[in-house]
């Protein structure tokens, strides 16, 4: 057996240079390749090669485009309001409010925070952590803030936390601490318009 397969190698190999097989049985039962034609020999059919040429030396390479991969979003570990306190109760005759907020880490290049007071921003984004508001209606309201960035996305976002504003009027301020004379025209709640007429000396009356 492995005689007669060495013979099917050099079949073979003979096979590629001469392109002719021939085969017979020799006087022992044997199978016998060879490339020399005998009285008693059959050809071997010889099957076309499958491989495919090589490509010609030097062609370029295809390039095979790669789609290039989406960073993710920056994410912050932490981001939230510190002034006011949730649920706070403010007062305030001018409904002036004064909003301070963190992160953590702190403020990624390119990124800004903006404001949204009852769902609406209060102004353009940017840099500061601090927020100045005023004539904020009497009643409860909600805060929060958000962090965009270079493309206006939303990278971060609080959620809503409630405020208490109770605006005095100047009715009620004169109540708690009462106009007198030095404080006509100084004090808002105490218009000169409102100053009372002081009372005039009768020794005056003769002059």
């Amino acid at each position: 057996m492995i005689r007669a397969a060495l013979l099917v190698a050099l079949a073979l190999m003979a096979a590629q240079a001469f392109a002719e097989v021939f085969t017979y049985i020799d006087a022992q039962g044997n199978r016998v390749y060879t490339d020399q034609p005998r009285a008693n020999a059959k050809r071997v059919p010889i099957a076309t090669s499958n491989r495919m040429a090589a490509p010609a030396t030097g062609a370029a390479p295809v390039a095979i485009a790669k789609k290039p991969s989406e960073q993710p979003p920056f994410h912050y570990d932490m981001l939230r309001i510190l002034i006011p306190e949730p649920d706070a109760t403010l007062r305030s005759s001018a409904g002036e409010l004064i909003v301070s907020v963190t992160s953590e880490p702190g403020l990624q290049s390119g990124h800004r925070y903006r404001l949204l007071l009852d769902g609406k921003a209060t102004g353009e984004p940017g840099a500061s952590p601090v927020f100045a508001l005023r004539n904020i209606d009497r009643g409860s309201h909600n805060l929060s803030i958000e962090i965009l960035d270079e493309t206006g996305r939303t990278v971060e976002r609080t959620a809503n936390q409630p405020f208490h504003m109770l605006r005095i009027s100047l009715a009620q301020k004169r109540q708690v601490k009462p106009c007198v004379a030095g404080d006509y025209g100084v004090r808002p709640e105490c218009p000169l318009k409102d100053k009372p007429e002081e009372p005039k000396n009768p020794f005056l009356r003769f002059f």
